[in-house]
């Protein structure tokens, strides 16, 4: 073998190991989760980190791979939603009245038909809305 073909044989195989090292199997679980309550906030920076508050805003909530409440959910959230167009979003908000007990009470939404629920079902989540003690 002549020696430029040698090294070009080298460099091909040291690019492959390189591509190799780098890559890596992808991770579709959430890489942060928070001890005791404190919830995952992202930063102005991008930067995701423990923070006590409230819940994230449903954009942030689902770039986190992390679900929203359907019981606080705009339209805007529902939007975001895959199949949820602003109507049903609009219809979804509108029959919360008091609040989404059971999925069976948002598959009776008009609109909502087994794949906007099961979309749903990946995004959102039904949150027990606490009345307080009287």
């Amino acid at each position: 073998m002549s020696r430029p073909r040698a090294i070009a044989v080298v460099l091909a195989l040291a690019g492959l190991l390189g591509l190799a090292a780098a890559w890596r199997w992808p991770v579709t679980a959430p890489s942060l989760d928070c001890a005791d309550g404190g919830l995952v906030q992202l930063g102005p920076d991008g930067v995701a980190s423990c923070q006590p508050g409230g819940p994230l805003p449903a954009g942030q909530a689902l770039t986190l791979h992390q679900k929203f409440d359907c019981n606080t959910a705009t339209e805007a959230d529902f939007a975001l939603v895959a199949g949820v167009g602003p109507s049903l979003a609009h219809e979804l908000v509108a029959a919360r009245d008091s609040g989404f007990g059971s999925w069976d009470e948002i598959d009776a939404v008009s609109g909502v038909g087994e794949t906007r629920l099961n979309a749903l079902k990946a995004a959102c989540e039904i949150r027990v809305m606490d009345a307080g003690v009287w």
